[in-house]
């Protein structure tokens, strides 16, 4: 989910974007890239465009005003989500931060 946080991120920022561009700016491999864009675009978070330029056609990707409102969503929840992460208050122990924590 991080990743396509981060991919919805740089669309967000940057506006469109090529495949390449995004495994750098969203620091996402290129394996993993195809997969991710293709779960965004089925949800119509993300939409896919096709450029042509001097013969040749290249896409580019872009985000939609449904993928805005879910990262604003998100942005909410990660900010509710910090008031957990204030200093210890005395007699509540947080967990040690390499355990993990199942859900």
């Amino acid at each position: 989910m991080e990743i396509h946080i981060a991919i919805l991120r740089a669309l967000a920022y940057h506006g469109r974007l090529k495949p390449t561009h995004i495994t750098y700016k969203a620091n996402v491999n290129c394996s993993a890239l195809k997969e991710c864009l293709d779960f965004l675009l089925e949800r119509n978070l993300i939409k896919e465009q096709s450029i042509n330029r001097k013969q040749q056609s290249r896409r580019v990707y872009s985000i939609t005003d449904l993928g805005l409102t879910a990262l604003r969503n998100v942005n909410e929840i990660n900010n509710a989500l910090h008031v957990f992460e204030e200093p210890n208050l005395p007699g509540m122990e947080l967990p040690v931060q390499n355990t993990r924590i199942p859900f």
